[in-house]
């Protein structure tokens, strides 16, 4: 890609169902946002067609079917399916999960083969993509199995990062799920991903705890003593800055959450119940730690909204953003890494005006 060349920002298209096709159309209704990428829409012109008609979008878009034809500064959509697919809004069916998971399989190969330079998921439907062929709890298990690298679920806002040590667990499984490796795989993955892709130079993590009040000195549970605090020591002796565990109940409130770049939280609900209650609708999942860069809004498929052109779209385009900020970040990482006295060099001594 040129510096010419806008950044390519693949988008699956979710469940067609949903809000997926709305909040992307309305994303680049703003014809904006195309100074800032050239966006390929993993669907059909015949689906996003209907779309428009139906919400009564001024959007235009280009279709293509294959992806070497793309148009910079068009809405391109490529092709991945010709024939005509029957939307039921708000319903949960087959259909929905199926075609979602068409789109997702085909920009995902997109985004290996490097055809795309980022990608942006819009939500699926977590129980009718279940299949012979796709069989994940959702977007970063099956990212985790086709990209490098080790994932991790990474929620961004202007304000606020929170990670998770387990994502997709159920409740009953999650002590057994935090090992020594597993907490010092996840905050390795989270501090690469500070530096490397939000330019951060001495990233400040805190963990939260996995027993209410970090277990209370064993009367709570012993996790924190025995699994926890140990990694946390091993981790911090190789010279990162991270803190903890601290009681997660009042981590939040009290605005600590604020004296550092980034939390780890030991499951889903205990990072995301917080995150989205100071963040919901400005925020995106990110899923770090991979070779490719995914993010996606921070709602789902939203059902009870979907073919009534009520859906709020700012998370979606919040999520474009942000792929593409970290995309140029990573990029500008690997130029420093790779001579960093040469790159210094021009900086301290430019040339001399003759």
């Amino acid at each position: 890609m040129s510096k010419e060349d806008k950044i390519v920002v693949g988008i699956s298209v979710g469940d067609i169902n949903g809000i997926g096709g709305e909040i992307i159309l309305k994303t680049f209704e703003d014809s904006r946002m195309l100074e800032f990428c050239t966006p390929v829409v993993f669907a059909s012109v015949r689906l996003m067609s209907f779309y428009k008609k139906h919400l009564g979008l001024d959007v235009n878009f280009h279709g293509i079917d294959k992806l070497e034809d793309i148009v910079p500064k068009r809405v391109n959509i490529l092709n991945v399916w010709k024939e005509q697919v029957e939307v039921n809004f708000g319903e949960e069916n087959q259909t929905g999960g199926e075609y979602a998971i068409k789109s997702l399989k085909k920009a995902v190969s997109a985004l290996k083969d490097e055809k795309i330079d980022v990608l942006v998921t819009a939500p699926i439907n977590k129980s009718n993509v279940q299949s012979e062929s796709f069989n994940f709890p959702g977007h970063t298990d099956y990212l985790a199995q086709e990209l490098e690298g080790d994932s991790l679920m990474l929620m961004i806002s202007e304000e606020l990062r929170v990670g998770l040590i387990t994502d997709h667990v159920a409740i009953k499984d999650i002590v057994k799920s935090i090992t020594r490796d597993r907490i010092d795989k996840k905050i390795n993955t989270i501090y690469h991903s500070l530096v490397e892709d939000f330019g951060l130079n001495k990233p400040k993590i805190a963990v939260l705890g996995i027993n209410p009040h970090t277990g209370d000195n064993g009367v709570i549970g012993s996790e924190d003593d025995t699994i926890l605090r140990p990694a946390l020591d091993n981790i911090r002796k190789n010279g990162k800055m991270v803190f903890g565990p601290y009681a997660a109940d009042s981590f939040f409130g009290s605005g600590n959450y604020k004296n550092f770049d980034a939390i780890i939280a030991s499951y889903h609900d205990q990072g995301l119940i917080p995150f989205k209650t100071l963040a919901f609708g400005k925020g995106v999942n990110y899923t770090a730690g991979l070779n490719r860069i995914r993010t996606s809004p921070d709602h789902g498929t939203a059902f009870d909204l979907a073919g009534k052109n009520e859906a709020h779209f700012e998370s979606f385009r919040e999520a474009v953003f942000s792929a593409i900020s970290i995309y140029e970040r990573r990029e500008e990482y690997k130029k420093l890494s790779k001579n960093p006295l040469k790159i210094g060099r021009k900086k301290a001594y430019p040339k001399k005006k003759s």
